[in-house]
Parts: C-alpha cells; sequence; structure tokens
C-alpha cells in the first residue's frame, strides 16, 4: 500500500464533508495522511459563491481569509477527532480540474464530493469531473453525501472487461477488499452486436458468456496468489454497463471502474455511461487509471 496522500477537494459544503468523512475512514484503514484543499477559483469567474459570501459578488482578501479559516477549522477538527492521523489543508489558485490533476501526481487517491460551492460549483455537472476522473495521476474517489458513510457495509465490486485500465481497476479493488477484509465481486458487463443475437441461439449465447468468464481466470489467479483471504466471486452478464454496474453497487461499500476499457465498457469516463454510474451508484465510485 502506498504511503502517498489522501487528496481531498474540500469547499465546505455537504458534499465536501462526506468526501472528508469517506478521506478519514479510508486513512484509518491504510495510515496514510490526508490533506485538504480548496481551490480558490475568484480570477476565472464572474460570479464567485463561497462561505460568508452571495452570488455576484466579487472575492477580496476577506474572502481568502474566510476560506483559509474554514480550511484551516475543518482539518483542525479532523485531526482532533483522529488524533492517530496526520490531516493538513491548504488553499490553491486556479481553475479546479487542473489543480486537481497537478496535485494528483503526488497523492495516492483523491478524493471529491459530488456537488459543492466556491471553486466546486457544478463539479459533476460538467466537463469538471470527467477531466479529474480521466487525467488524475492516481484513482480517484466520487462520493455523494447518502453513499459516504465510512462503516458502510457490503462487498468491493469491480467493473471489469479484459482491457488493460481495467485490470488495474481490478488490483486496486482486491486490495481494497482485502483492507476492508470484505469478499470481493467482479462485474463483466458484454454486449455482443446485434448480428450476434440474430445468428446465435441460447446455447452459443451462455458459451459467448462463459468464454467472457474464462477470459478472467488468468489475472484472478494472479491476484488471488496475493491476496488469498479475499473471497471471490464473478457475475458474467450480457447488458448494457451503466445500469449492472449501478445494480451491482447497491449492496456494494465501493464500486471500481477503470478509466476506458472494451466492449461494453467502451467509453466508460468519455460519454453518459460514467455520468450514471457517478451519480447514482449506491456506494462511492473510484476510478482507476495508470499512473
Amino acid at each position: 500500500m502506498s504511503d502517498a496522500q489522501i487528496l481531498v477537494g474540500y469547499d465546505g459544503s455537504p458534499d465536501a464533508a462526506a468526501a472528508l468523512e469517506w478521506a478519514l475512514a479510508q486513512a484509518r484503514l491504510d495510515g496514510r495522511p490526508v490533506r485538504l484543499a480548496y481551490i480558490f477559483e475568484w480570477l476565472t469567474v464572474a460570479g464567485w459563491i463561497g462561505p460568508g459570501m452571495t452570488p455576484g459578488m466579487w472575492p477580496d482578501e476577506q474572502a481568502r481569509q474566510q476560506v483559509e479559516e474554514l480550511v484551516r477549522k475543518a482539518a483542525s477538527e479532523a485531526a482532533a477527532a483522529h488524533p492517530d492521523l496526520t490531516v493538513s489543508g491548504e488553499v490553491l489558485d486556479g481553475p479546479p480540474a487542473l489543480v486537481l490533476e497537478e496535485c494528483s501526481t503526488e497523492a495516492g487517491l483523491v478524493v471529491l464530493g459530488s456537488r459543492g460551492h466556491g471553486g466546486f460549483a457544478g463539479l459533476l455537472a460538467g466537463s469538471t469531473a470527467v477531466s479529474v476522473t480521466a487525467h488524475a495521476h492516481c484513482p480517484v474517489v466520487v462520493v455523494r453525501r447518502e453513499t459516504a458513510v465510512g462503516t458502510r457495509a457490503g462487498h468491493v465490486a469491480v467493473g471489469v472487461d479484459g482491457s488493460e485500465q481495467s485490470l488495474l481497476a481490478l488490483g486496486f479493488a482486491i486490495e481494497q477488499a482485502a483492507l476492508r477484509r470484505v469478499p470481493l465481486h467482479v462485474v463483466r458487463a458484454w454486449q455482443p452486436g446485434r448480428e450476434q443475437w440474430t445468428l446465435t441461439g441460447e446455447q452459443a449465447r451462455e458459451a459467448a458468456l462463459a468464454a467472457q468468464r474464462a477470459d478472467l481466470d488468468e489475472p484472478l489467479r494472479r491476484w488471488q496468489a496475493t491476496f488469498p483471504d479475499v473471497e471471490v466471486s464473478v457475475e458474467t452478464v450480457a447488458a448494457a454497463p451503466a445500469g449492472l454496474l449501478i445494480d451491482a453497487s447497491r449492496n456494494a461499500q465501493l464500486m471500481v471502474v477503470g478509466t476506458r476499457g472494451r466492449g461494453g465498457l467502451r467509453g466508460m469516463l468519455l460519454g453518459s455511461v460514467s455520468q450514471q454510474l457517478i451519480q447514482h451508484a449506491h456506494s462511492p465510485v473510484v476510478v482507476v487509471r495508470e499512473r
């Protein structure tokens, strides 16, 4: 397990608080330091919204001091509640996506809330979330308030399609399952072309699904040799990936996917599938990409 810091995008919003809660729970598992970062973007927007401000007001030095106090207080309270953890906070300037991507080079994990205010306004409504999850230099966790409880029960789930990125996600997922001492549920979504449905019968379909499952045997053997105590189950389904993965997250404490895939997961973080998963999954979502 890397000892690189857990970086939390923090702006004082309820969703940022949920992200911080999740990050602290993760740090209790792996012992890594937690760093809060507020991205102060007032130079690039026409109207700034943040603590103590109303829409349309232009921030001044007092606003900056309010933000710094917000972050200092949050870090101080987190450190006091978790004296065994190292917690720090800082205010950075610039566009949130670019700053977070740059900071991720020194992080082991980036944790974001699903919505915020200030520099994170509309974080998951447009290109910012796609940019951070697709281009960060470490795994990115997106936490929705209703899924944030660190003690959430359940297994770890991972979407795998055999691509290199999804196999990285598999490694991350089984490591997290071992940390949490819970089972790992591997989900493979397979979407055959329309001509395959018309040219094959039920037996051929079942054989195709079995072949998809067999492709996972070797990578699973390798990871299970490293983590022999993790109980692993595999589900291979001919279905659209978004609905299948959202459903798979229902009883999970964590859903893990790669940044890109092939077949059913192609374009996972480039279009509607990723947005549906991030916004509607029943657990926090981790997006894993190669450093």
